[in-house]
C-alpha cells in the first residue's frame, strides 16, 4: 500500500502558505475504520487530512463538507479509481465515510484494505437531494440494495431538522436479510418514531417475519399526499423505472420525484464523456436529477 509520502508526490503540490489542489489530483487520506456491513459490503471512515486549507469544493480548513447525495472517487495506488457515494454525516466535518460493494477491480482490493492504509479521495463531486427544498413537505424515500448508503446522509439531515418536515417514510428492499445495510441504525430510527420504516427481501428464510417483495410492494402499504410530497429513489435502475412508475400511480408528479445514477463515472468533472447521458454528464449535472429533467432519457433503454 502507497504510503503518504508517495500520494503526496504524485498528486498534491504545496505551496509556502497552504496546500493546492486540483480537481484531479486525489488527496491522500488515511482509513481510520472498517466496518463490514454484508458479505461483499464495507464501510470506510477515512480521516481528513491535516493541513487541509482547499479542497476542492466542498473541505475546508476545519475538515470535509458536503450536500447530501454527492460522490468522491476514490483512488486506490496502483490499481484505479471508482466513484463512490459518501454514506456519512453531513454535519460531521471530521470524518469521510464510504459504503462500498465489492463489484470489480477496484472495489474487490478495496475490501482488502486495512486500517491505517491510505486511500486517495477526489470530492465532493455533483449534485445533491433535495432535503432543502423538501422542508416543510412529507419525504418518501425508495431505497434498493446498496442504495441505501447515497440516501443515507440526507434521512441524517432530515432528522437532524426533524421538525422542518412532515412525515418522513423510508422504504427499502434488499435481495435476503443478509444484505440489509445499517440494520442497527433502521432500528433506531424507527424506535425514535421519527421515520416510518417499512424493509422487504426478495426472498428470506423461515426466521424472516417482516415483508418479502419487490419494494414496489411497499408502495401500497403507505399513504402520503401526492400533492405535499416529494420522492427520492436511488437504487438500480430497473428498481427505479418501476417505483417511479408506482409513485406516479398514486399521484405524485415527476418534478416531485428525484433519482441518483452512478453510471460509468470516469472522471467526474465532464471531461472524459464517458458518463454523458442524453444531453446531460452524470459527473457534472448529477448524480442526483429531478427525475422530469431527465425522463425521455431516462426511459431510453438503448441511453
Amino acid at each position: 500500500m502507497a504510503s503518504i509520502t508517495d500520494l503526496d508526490r504524485a498528486h498534491v503540490g504545496e505551496t509556502k502558505s497552504r496546500v493546492v489542489l486540483d480537481s484531479m489530483a486525489p488527496i491522500p487520506a488515511k482509513v481510520r475504520q472498517i466496518r463490514r456491513e454484508t458479505n461483499d459490503v464495507f464501510t470506510l471512515t477515512l480521516e481528513p487530512p491535516a493541513g487541509i486549507i482547499e479542497a476542492f469544493n466542498g473541505g475546508s480548513a476545519n475538515g470535509f463538507t458536503f450536500a447530501p447525495g454527492q460522490f468522491n472517487m476514490l483512488y486506490l495506488f496502483g490499481v484505479g479509481e471508482v466513484p463512490i457515494s459518501i454514506s456519512g454525516n453531513p454535519l460531521n466535518s471530521k470524518q469521510i465515510v464510504h459504503t462500498i460493494r465489492a463489484t470489480g477491480t477496484v472495489t474487490d482490493r478495496m475490501k482488502k484494505i486495512k486500517r491505517g492504509d491510505m486511500l486517495g479521495v477526489r470530492g465532493p463531486f455533483g449534485s445533491h437531494w433535495p432535503v432543502e427544498a423538501s422542508k416543510g413537505h412529507d419525504v418518501v424515500i425508495v431505497a434498493g440494495g446498496i442504495g441505501l448508503a447515497p440516501l443515507r446522509p440526507a434521512i441524517y439531515h432530515i432528522l437532524s431538522q426533524r421538525e422542518l418536515y412532515g412525515r418522513v417514510i423510508l422504504l427499502y428492499g434488499t435481495r435476503a436479510p443478509a444484505d440489509i445495510l445499517y440494520a442497527r441504525e433502521l432500528e433506531r430510527w424507527r424506535g425514535g418514531f421519527d421515520v416510518e420504516i417499512q424493509v422487504t427481501v426478495d426472498t428470506a428464510g423461515s426466521n424472516w417475519r417482516g415483508n418479502v417483495g419487490v419494494v414496489t410492494t411497499l408502495i401500497p402499504k403507505i399513504s402520503f399526499d401526492p400533492y405535499e410530497t416529494i420522492a427520492m429513489i436511488c437504487g438500480p435502475e430497473i428498481m427505479m423505472r418501476f417505483t417511479i412508475k408506482e409513485l406516479v400511480k398514486y399521484g405524485l408528479t415527476y418534478e416531485k420525484i428525484y433519482i441518483s445514477m452512478e453510471r460509468n463515472m470516469k472522471c467526474a468533472v465532464g471531461l472524459c464523456g464517458h458518463c454523458q447521458f442524453g444531453p446531460k454528464f452524470v459527473c457534472k449535472d448529477g448524480a442526483v436529477f429531478r427525475y422530469d429533467q431527465i425522463k425521455p432519457f431516462f426511459e431510453g433503454r438503448e441511453i
